[in-house]
């Protein structure tokens, strides 16, 4: 069979999330309409089947928008997405049809090339843009030289086959990594966390979504099959506590009830959510605590303080 990993790198916000979430058939990805909502990591298995037997099995790296950084954590961020080239099979470079193609995709485009990965180009939200565009991105795209260039659109399911045909037929003969019926190996509390996380992105304004990162301190379940969440809501400032809880505790209310909602809807009981909102000033400046709270000097989020 064939085997490997693919990560899927790109701008920010060009749509990484969605289509990995769409490959893989189940959202273990965060979306939001702001960019650079993915912070870590997070790997997607999608496992092809033939009479019963595994076929073959993408192992996705869905992975933080690459940008200019202006803190200690982009700069963080960025170094992961470049890390994850070192263990590539394949890569899914994504840009958006509704965007020209920039400075920022010109940049990407040049270190796949000096990584010497092979590279499939995928344009994206072609349900959303004109005929035009696509055929203008595709053929500025095609000067890059690299192995595929693939439009789809991953919110409408739309062309999908045809990517995963070009990404396994790239892929090495390799061993099944990971159990057929896996669709993630991102562990529960982070993938709470960030469900959390994700419902105030797009309540929030200005730069106070890049401000707050969740932190889950237990999961613990109940004799009466009640599961207890207890989570921390970070902030970097006095000001932006009192923003994040709302007037009369209102904001985060709303928020607990919708993180709530889904988390059960996830994890299949019913959920009993904690959140405190702290304020840990300049977070994502100071390396120690950025260290505690996870987000290593590769920028991969693979413990808990």
């Amino acid at each position: 069979m064939r085997s490997g990993f693919v990560p899927i790198v790109g701008r920010p916000n060009v749509g990484k999330s969605t289509l990995t979430n769409a490959l893989v058939g189940s959202k273990i990805s965060i979306i939001s309409k702001r960019p650079q909502t993915t912070r870590n990591t997070i790997r997607g298995v999608v496992t092809g089947m033939e009479e019963g037997v595994p076929a073959y099995q993408l192992v996705l790296v869905d992975t933080p928008g690459i940008h200019k950084p202006r803190t200690e954590l982009g700069t963080r961020l960025n170094s992961l997405v470049y890390g994850t080239l070192a263990e590539a099979d394949v890569v899914a470079f994504v840009i958006d049809a509704t965007q020209p193609i920039g400075p920022g995709d010109r940049l990407i485009a040049e270190r796949l090339r000096q990584a010497k990965a092979e590279t499939v180009v995928v344009v994206s939200k072609t349900d959303v843009a004109k005929k035009a565009n696509v055929v203008e991105q595709l053929t500025e795209a095609a000067e890059w030289g690299f192995e595929a260039y693939v439009p789809v659109s991953a919110l409408q399911g739309q062309n999908l086959e045809p990517l995963v045909a070009e990404l396994v037929g790239r892929l090495p003969e390799g061993p099944l990594y990971f159990d057929p019926d896996t669709v993630s190996d991102q562990p529960d509390l982070d993938l709470a966390a960030e469900l959390i996380r994700e419902k105030f992105l797009d309540r929030l304004r200005d730069e106070l979504p890049h401000s707050v990162v969740v932190v889950v301190d237990d999961m613990a379940e109940r004799d009466d099959e009640l599961a207890v969440v207890a989570a921390r809501v970070i902030v970097e400032r006095h000001s932006q506590r009192g923003i994040v809880i709302g007037k009369g505790g209102e904001m985060l209310k709303t928020v607990g009830t919708e993180a709530r909602h889904e988390l059960e809807s996830l994890f299949g009981t019913r959920i009993h959510l904690d959140l405190r909102v702290v304020v840990e000033p300049d977070w994502q400046r100071r390396p120690q605590l950025l260290d505690r709270l996870g987000f290593g000097a590769s920028g991969s989020r693979s413990n808990h303080p």
